[in-house]
C-alpha cells in the first residue's frame, strides 16, 4: 500500500482495507511512503496504530516527501525524519529478507526538495549489492516512493531523478519488481521494454492511494496484492489491484496482471 496520507484518511475505507487484510492474510506489508499528510506526531501515531491493527506478520516502510515536516522549518532542516523514525523505526532504507521474499527499501526523499525525489549512485549501488545476495526462490523487490516510470505525460515531472542508472544496475543485480507510489495512480509497466537494454525482465508496479481523500486521475482508493510462485524452475507473480468505491463499499479485485519473471539470479555483489 502507498500514500495513505494520514490526516486525510477515510474511516470507512480503513475498515474496508482491514476487512480485506483479514480475508487475504498477506505475509508482508510494504508501505511505500507518504504515510502522513503533514508529518505531525498525531498523524504518525494514527498511521502506526492502523498498521498495528492489521497484524500483518512482516512490515517494510519507507518515507515519502509528505513524511518530512513542511512548515516546522527547524525540524525539517535539523531532524527531518525524527517523527517518522519514532513511529516506524530508525532505518530509512530497511530490508525484508525471508525464504520467498527479498525487499530492499530506498529512501528517495530529500529534506531540501518539496516533492521531487532522487536516488544517488551510492544508494543505487547499495541496493544492488543487497539484491545480488538474493536467490531464485525469492521475489526480489526494490521499493521507492517516486515512480521510475509513468503512463501520462503530465506525470513526467514526478519521475525519480537518477532512475535510469538505478534501474539498470538493479536489473543486473536481479530485481524483479520496483514498487512505488507518489502519483496516486495504480499501474504495471514492463521496464525491460520501456527502459531498454536491461539485463532481465523487470516490472514497475505503482500503487494508488490506500485510504486518503486525495484521489487523482479518477482512480479510486486502491492497494496491490502481490502473489509469487517460484517452484520447479519457473517464476512468475501476479499483481492484483483491489479498488474501494466511495461510500464504504468493500475492496474488490479490479485488475490482475500476471508477470513472467526471469529464472536467473543477479550479478555477484559489487
Amino acid at each position: 500500500m502507498s500514500d495513505p496520507h494520514f490526516g486525510t484518511e477515510q474511516p470507512e475505507v480503513m475498515r474496508a482495507l482491514a476487512a480485506l487484510v483479514q480475508a487475504e492474510r498477506p505475509g508482508a506489508l510494504v508501505l511505500s511512503g507518504d504515510i502522513t499528510q503533514r508529518a505531525t506526531r498525531a498523524q504518525f501515531a494514527r498511521a502506526r496504530a492502523f498498521v498495528n491493527s492489521l497484524a500483518v506478520p512482516r512490515l517494510l516502510a519507507i518515507p515519502g516527501n509528505h513524511d518530512i515536516p513542511l512548515f516546522a522549518l527547524s525540524t525539517r532542516v535539523l531532524a527531518p525524519y525524527a517523527r517518522y523514525r519514532q513511529a516506524f523505526g530508525h532505518a530509512l532504507e530497511p530490508v525484508l529478507d525471508s525464504p520467498d521474499l527479498l525487499v530492499v527499501g530506498v529512501n528517495t526523499t530529500r529534506w531540501y526538495r518539496h516533492e521531487n525525489g532522487a536516488v544517488s549512485a551510492q544508494q543505487a549501488e547499495r541496493a544492488a549489492r543487497r539484491l545480488a545476495q538474493g536467490t531464485a526462490r525469492q521475489l526480489r523487490v526494490v521499493v521507492v516512493h517516486q515512480p521510475v516510470a509513468v503512463t501520462r505525460e503530465e506525470d513526467r515531472k514526478n519521475l525519480l531523478i537518477g532512475r535510469e542508472e538505478a534501474v539498470r544496475i538493479w536489473a543486473e543485480a536481479g530485481a524483479d519488481l520496483v514498487l512505488g507510489g507518489h502519483i496516486h495512480l495504480p499501474f504495471v509497466l514492463p521496464l525491460h521494454e520501456s527502459a531498454g537494454g536491461l539485463a532481465r525482465r523487470m516490472w514497475c508496479v505503482q500503487a494508488g492511494t490506500a485510504v486518503s481523500t486525495r484521489l487523482r486521475a479518477a482512480a479510486p482508493n486502491s492497494v496491490n496484492l502481490i502473489r509469487f510462485e517460484g517452484e520447479a524452475g519457473e517464476r512468475h507473480c501476479t499483481v492484483e489491484q483491489w479498488d474501494c468505491a466511495a461510500g464504504g463499499a468493500p475492496f474488490r479485485r479490479a485488475r490482475v496482471h500476471t508477470l513472467a519473471l526471469d529464472t536467473t539470479t543477479g550479478a555477484t555483489a559489487r
